[in-house]
C-alpha cells in the first residue's frame, strides 16, 4: 500500500524539489499539493492522505491554525510542520498542538526522508533534538517585524554569510538563481545595505550566522 503525501506549502519551486525528494521513497507519492491552508482543507475533503507536509507561514490560513483545524477534524493523518524557524518555544508549541515532527528548511533530503519514514512508522521526529537549530534560536518575530524580512530572507542571509554563492543557495532551497537574485535585491533595500561584507557584519550581529 503506498503512503499518500500531501504538501502544503506556497513556494511552488520548493514544492516542485520536495515532490522529487519524497517520491524517492518507496512506495510514496504526493497526491496533491496546496498552497494554502484552506485550500488544504478542500483538497482533504476529497482526498485520502496519511501525511502532510505542512510550511508554517502560508497566506489565507497559516500552518498553526491549519494544525489546529487538522487535529480536530482529521486527527488519523499525520503532520510534519516545514519551516524556517527553529526557536525551541516555537517547537514546543508545535508538539503541544499534536503535530508529529517538525522539520527545518534547510534539511538534506536524506534527512527529510527519514523522518517521512520514522513518522509514517508510528514515531516522532522534532528537530529540536538536533544541533543545527541552535543558529536559529534569535531568530525572533521582534526581529523579523523591526526589518520587515521574511522568513526565507533571514534564511538567505544567513546563508549569504556562511560564504554560499547564489547557485548553492539554490541549490540546497530548492530554488532557482533568479529567485535568490531577487531576494538578495529585496534584502539590500529592506536593511539598506548594498556591499558583501555590510551584510555579513549584519548577519553576525543578529545571530544568523555562527
Amino acid at each position: 500500500m503506498s503512503l499518500r503525501i500531501i504538501i502544503a506549502d506556497d513556494h511552488p519551486l520548493l514544492v516542485d524539489g520536495l515532490k522529487k525528494v519524497l517520491e524517492e521513497i518507496e512506495d510514496a507519492k504526493v497526491v496533491a499539493t496546496a498552497g494554502n491552508g484552506r485550500e488544504l482543507l478542500n483538497i482533504l475533503h476529497e482526498t485520502a492522505v496519511d501525511i502532510i507536509l505542512l510550511d508554517l507561514q502560508m497566506p489565507k490560513m497559516d500552518g498553526i491554525d491549519s494544525l489546529k483545524i487538522l487535529k480536530k477534524e482529521f486527527p488519523r493523518i499525520k503532520i510534519i510542520i516545514f519551516s524556517n524557524y527553529g526557536q525551541p518555544k516555537l517547537i514546543r508549541e508545535i508538539k503541544n498542538l499534536g503535530a508529529n515532527g517538525y522539520l527545518l528548511k534547510n534539511v538534506p533530503s536524506i534527512t527529510l526522508k527519514q523522518a517521512v519514514i520514522a513518522i509514517a512508522d508510528g514515531q516522532t521526529w522534532f528537530q529540536d533534538l538536533h544541533p543545527e537549530i541552535k543558529q536559529s534560536e534569535l531568530l525572533t518575530n521582534e526581529f523579523i517585524k523591526k526589518y520587515q524580512l521574511t522568513d526565507r530572507e533571514t534564511e538567505i542571509i544567513g546563508k549569504i554569510a556562511q560564504g554560499l554563492t547564489t547557485k548553492e543557495i539554490a541549490g540546497e532551497l530548492f530554488l532557482s538563481e533568479f529567485t535568490i537574485n531577487t531576494h538578495r535585491r529585496n534584502i539590500c533595500r529592506k536593511l539598506n545595505i548594498y556591499t558583501p561584507v555590510a551584510l555579513i557584519n549584519f548577519a553576525k550581529e543578529h545571530g544568523l550566522v555562527s
